[in-house]
């Protein structure tokens, strides 16, 4: 919408609540049409609110556009926000729907210094931010990424329980068999510690005494059995682990069998959680592939890439379209730096701005890191911004090449091309 439409133009905002949305609308001239009304947030309240807003449109035919501004709330306002995008009776005024960054409300806020102390104020202050063109954010895309974007927030939200799970269990670990948790990925008797065989030995094993004195056949067949033939050599792997059983505190009889059973059930835990993970990959595919297979293809033609990431800078993105510019994107997903300039003087620590997509900015900067060390060109930059400074040197290096990779991204979206490495240059 250009600026000269403003106008033309009612500004509503809506204060969201887990019970009641609070509704103000003004015109350009501050002019209430709509002044801190509630209404339940429920269908109900949603139609209502969709009358209400059709009525003012109805009675002040000098309207032509409307612009309707709620903060991102999680996910309370997600209903009010998908409705209003596409009702029929707001249709007609080309109805754009915003969900703006709480911070951004909060500090356009402190600029007004005579506000009423009043419950339903901030509708006022939302709609105001949006009356005098501070909204930088895209339109809402309703639901037609929302149920790809709930699916890949899940799956972050999976692998995070299952990270707090291991780290948790680590701890029971180092209480029960300390030496076994302090061994260092070289020098591990087993390539996956959280594996069946390495279970095995924490669980069916109830001491140390117990392990450490086992024969070494004994050990070596029981290895042999639980990892099915896949340890190479299970003698050798018996006596890294007898070694460390002798080397490890010793514990009163009374610790080892909470301990056992503590240990047993994060295993339990962790093996769920690890099935969820293959049954939400499933369903992320095959929804990814019925919304926008081309730029799935696309993201995925990006060395390093990965199905993971791919699905899910596509959930947060939504339509490229949406996006003038690679600089629009970046800072979309909180990108970008501020600037610390005074007269001559220029800071050279600029701190990233993250009042983006919080999400986005995730799997932008972990697809990037898997990028580096799959495209030369990538690690190379990499090594010249870490080489820059010494200090957050790998910090400001990674920031730096990721907005590098938003560059190319974005090219490669906006033209529906496949990534080669010439033409990433």
């Amino acid at each position: 919408m250009k600026k000269t439409d403003y106008l033309s133009t009612l500004f509503v905002g809506i204060d969201i609540g887990s019970r009641t949305n609070v509704v103000s609308a003004i015109d350009f001239s501050q002019d209430y049409y709509i002044k801190m009304k509630a209404v339940p947030n429920a269908q109900g309240g949603a139609e209502q609110l969709e009358d209400m807003i059709a009525g003012v449109l109805e009675k002040n035919r000098h309207f032509q556009y409307l612009i309707i501004a709620m903060e991102s709330t999680g996910f309370y306002g997600v209903h009010i926000a998908n409705y209003l995008s596409t009702c029929e009776k707001l249709a007609p005024f080309s109805t754009h729907v915003y969900c703006l960054n709480p911070k951004e409300v909060k500090g356009y806020k402190k600029s007004f210094n005579s506000l009423d102390k009043n419950d339903g104020i901030d509708s006022f202050v939302i709609a105001d931010f949006a009356r005098v063109g501070r909204i930088s954010v895209k339109p809402w895309r309703g639901s037609q990424y929302l149920a790809l974007q709930r699916l890949t927030r899940h799956r972050m939200h999976i692998t995070e329980c299952i990270a707090r799970e291991k780290t948790y269990m680590l701890n029971n670990i180092f209480l029960k068999f300390s030496e076994f948790a302090m061994l260092g990925k070289e020098e591990h008797p087993f390539s996956n510690k959280y594996g069946a065989t390495a279970q095995a030995i924490l669980t069916e094993y109830k001491t140390n005494e117990e392990l450490a004195s086992t024969s070494l056949e004994d050990l070596a067949a029981f290895i042999s059995s639980k990892s099915r033939g896949r340890i190479a050599d299970p003698q050798e792997t018996a006596k890294l682990l007898q070694a460390a059983a002798k080397n490890s505190y010793r514990l009163d009889k009374c610790l080892y069998d909470p301990l056992t059973t503590s240990i047993s059930c994060s295993f339990n835990c962790i093996s769920s959680f690890e099935r969820e993970l293959k049954a939400i990959d499933a369903a992320i595919l095959k929804t990814v592939r019925g919304l926008s297979e081309t730029d799935y293809t696309v993201l995925n033609s990006i060395p390093g890439i990965g199905k993971v990431y791919s699905a899910g800078i596509l959930a947060e993105i939504g339509s490229i379209r949406c996006f003038p510019n690679d600089d629009a994107l970046a800072k979309y997903c909180g990108i970008v730096w501020r600037q610390n300039q005074s007269g001559t003087f220029e800071a050279e620590d600029t701190p990233m701005n993250k009042a983006g997509n919080r999400y986005l900015r995730y799997y932008i900067i972990e697809a990037t890191g898997s990028v580096i060390n799959h495209c030369p060109e990538y690690k190379a930059f990499y090594d010249k911004k870490f080489a820059e400074v010494t200090t957050h040197q790998h910090k400001r290096a990674l920031a730096l090449t990721s907005r590098k990779f938003l560059r190319m991204l974005f090219g490669l979206l906006d033209k529906s091309q496949l990534y080669s490495a010439e033409k990433s240059r």
